[in-house]
């Protein structure tokens, strides 16, 4: 088999198309990945670890690519990105405030995906379509737009308790994808939230929560030939070597006739590409 490239990997680069376009960045290498589909193919793991942002060499990986000290000192580790309605930066203990300044004192959007089912989630409104893909959503609509990362986990919580904030990945990667009417959605949320959504325009500000409308939901098209009959998901902290026919990309899975795998979970891992 010919090496196609080797290095760093990170997660993959997308771009919304019919089908979406990816690339899987390999060290200073983007490999284009939609036209390998239907390729047999080799990912090799050489054991070594490096933290994306720092780059030290690391025994484990944490948070999807961190060293440990990392991990502990960077704000973009802290737990209240994975619960933004914990953000402290206007408590003045944020980690790093000009990393929070620049990433959560700015606009989101909450908003509703359809992968394995209908969810709710959020993001930097910078980040749509991005997350979106990331995910695996077939079906995306931005409901709310918020001036930041506290409001919008405030909005989140309140819509949680009405509808999923989970994507489960082996539906994901099932394809039974059922377009649903995300319209429909939208309107039942905002109905069963509505002294609560303006209980918050009440304390955040008229102008700091804005509820979207005239928007049609994103439809996202991946390139997949074939979805797998079981999902057999491969790691590589125990599996060095990933092979076989590229089925297909969703999220940020590869998808193989032997299995899937989670490309943006083994950030910082030394991988080689064969071809």
């Amino acid at each position: 088999m010919n090496t196609v490239a080797r290095g760093i990997v990170r997660k993959m680069k997308t771009r919304l198309g019919k089908p979406v376009d990816y690339a899987l960045p390999l060290g200073e290498t983007l490999v284009p990945l939609n036209p390998l589909l239907g390729s047999h193919l080799q990912l090799h793991f050489s054991g070594q670890i490096n933290c994306v942002h720092c780059g030290r060499n690391t025994s484990k990986s944490f948070n999807q690519g961190y060293c440990y000290p990392c991990f502990q000192k960077l704000a973009q580790c802290d737990s209240c990105i994975i619960h933004p309605e914990k953000c402290h930066y206007d408590l003045g203990t944020c980690r790093e405030p000009a990393w929070g300044e620049e990433f959560c004192m700015q606009d989101h959007i909450v908003y509703l995906a359809n992968s394995s089912g209908v969810k709710v989630g959020i993001t930097r409104a910078t980040q749509v379509p991005t997350r979106w893909i990331d995910q695996g959503a077939v079906q995306a609509l931005a409901i709310i737009r918020v001036r930041s990362r506290l409001q919008s986990g405030a909005l989140e919580v309140l819509f949680k308790q009405h509808v999923a904030d989970k994507t489960n990945w082996r539906d994901m990667l099932k394809g039974a994808d059922h377009l649903t009417d995300l319209h429909a959605e939208r309107e039942r949320l905002l109905a069963a939230c509505r002294r609560d959504i303006d209980e918050l325009v009440q304390r955040y500000g008229f102008h700091a929560i804005s509820v979207l409308s005239g928007i049609e939901p994103v439809l996202i098209d991946y390139p997949i030939l074939a979805y797998p009959e079981k999902i057999n998901s491969f790691n590589f902290d125990t599996d060095a070597v990933v092979e076989g026919t590229l089925l297909g990309i969703k999220g940020q899975y590869l998808i193989f006739d032997t299995g899937v795998i989670n490309m943006r979970r083994f950030g910082g891992y030394y991988l080689a590409l064969h071809h």
